[in-house]
């Protein structure tokens, strides 16, 4: 049996109008169009779906059990189509992204927010790791897009757009006699004791490049991979934390006061993909959402925006 959504249309819309002449000035089409379709229809089906009198058509006792079925399926395939569209004009759809820890919490929440006002049917999932874990999961492909630090040896099939830049501080309690300061030199952090972000973290290759290159030896370090752990052990005096700009939101409950270091050393923030796997729509679309300079952007101490043409695509 072999019946095509065009046959089913015909059957429900005949039965919903009651005459051949109504019906098919509701589909657009010929009444003998029309006729051919229910015919043929009751031909496959081999049974007949409609009784016809000079005026009207009945729908037979078969008729009205295919006639069920048969609204069900043009509802299904009129839903698949819209869905189809939606997905095609980036408005339907899912949208993996994995980004940093910091990021996802405190870059990417006002952009999610408007993608969601704009493109209600797409369903964002964000999957938060340390830069090696972004990274894998973009090439696994078990995300679309990532947020994430420039990286230092970028991979080949791999495109990076730069997105914002955010320069380091250091953190410190607020009864620290740097405190007040307006800023500090790096080589200020010598022999100081040190809260820092474990090596899986894009903060910490930065932090250590930064030090070696001033040839900063610190004091004591603590190690912690958790941000609000970070902001805890400061808190508590167990020493000072360099953190980038976009980090500072997640620091709020500790109280503490940021200085920032100079010589100044930012860190690249980028939005990439694979060069070889073609963006759906709803990737597309945040893309273009995530590059448009008329899009709000969130303004934090430290953080500059890099600047995008609208036809940056």
């Amino acid at each position: 049996m072999d019946l095509s959504p065009t046959q089913l249309r015909a059957v429900v819309t005949l039965a919903d109008h009651g005459t051949f002449t109504a019906a098919a000035a509701a589909l657009g089409v010929s009444q003998p169009s029309l006729s051919r379709a229910v015919a043929e229809c009751e031909r496959r089906l081999r049974t007949r779906l409609f009784e016809r009198t000079t005026r009207r058509v009945r729908v037979t006792p078969e008729g009205r059990e295919v006639l069920e079925l048969a609204r069900r399926l043009v509802r299904d395939y009129d839903d698949g189509l819209r869905h189809l569209a939606g997905y095609l004009a980036g408005t339907h759809g899912s949208l993996r992204i994995a980004a940093l820890p910091s990021l996802a919490a405190t870059l990417l929440p006002p952009f999610v927010l408007t993608m969601r006002t704009r493109y209600p049917g797409v369903h964002v999932a964000i999957d938060d790791a340390l830069g090696g874990s972004v990274q894998e999961r973009l090439a696994r492909g078990d995300a679309d897009v990532a947020v994430t630090a420039r990286s230092q040896q970028p991979r080949a099939e791999q495109l990076e757009i730069p997105l914002a830049r955010d320069e380091f501080f250091a953190a410190v309690p607020a009864d620290d006699p740097w405190s007040g300061a307006d800023h500090l030199p790096w080589t200020a952090l010598a022999e100081r004791p040190l809260v820092v972000f474990t090596g899986a973290s894009t903060i910490r290759g930065l932090v250590d490049s930064a030090l070696a290159r001033h040839r900063v030896e610190v004091g004591e370090v603590v190690e912690a991979s958790n941000v609000g752990t970070v902001g805890g052990l400061v808190a508590a005096g167990l020493g000072t934390a360099v953190v980038p700009g976009f980090v500072l939101p997640l620091l709020a409950f500790a109280d503490l006061h940021y200085i920032p270091l100079r010589p100044r050393v930012t860190r690249h923030i980028v939005v990439a993909h694979r060069s070889e796997r073609p963006l759906g729509p709803p990737a597309r679309a945040w893309l273009d959402l995530l590059l448009d300079p008329g899009t709000e952007r969130p303004g934090l101490p430290g953080v500059t925006w890099a600047v995008h043409a609208r036809n940056h695509a």
